[in-house]
């Protein structure tokens, strides 16, 4: 005799999976196939899926910007040792430092650190 419960199996747990509708089944079949997409997008650089911070980042180190972030405790302060090119320092100046406090943080965390080479 298979006694029954009152009580539901509890989220996550070998039992509730096996109770799952075609409705959740598919759910998490799209939401797979959504992160195989996100992850392939990065993987071959898809700019659309680029952050406007990154974006800024990248494009001031395309103009040849030497600023480095350094990041202790979740504190990101920015090292230069040599100049930037003037294009690069114009870009740092009109569209970076002009930014709240927060986006240029945002932006300054994808520059290379001091750490790297």
């Amino acid at each position: 005799m298979i006694s029954r419960s009152a009580v539901p199996p509890e989220s996550g747990t070998d039992d509730a999976r096996s109770a799952d509708t075609q409705q959740a089944a598919n759910d998490r079949r799209r939401t797979l196939e959504n992160a195989r997409s996100n992850v392939s997008a990065v993987i071959n650089e898809d700019s659309d899926t680029e952050t406007p911070s990154l974006k800024l980042a990248k494009k001031y180190l395309s103009l040849g910007g030497r600023r480095r972030s350094k990041i202790d405790d979740n504190i990101t302060d920015v090292r230069q040792w040599d100049e930037d090119p003037p294009e690069a320092e114009r870009f740092w100046k009109d569209r970076v430092e002009t930014l709240s406090k927060d986006e240029r943080k945002q932006v300054e965390d994808f520059l290379p650190t001091i750490n790297t080479p």
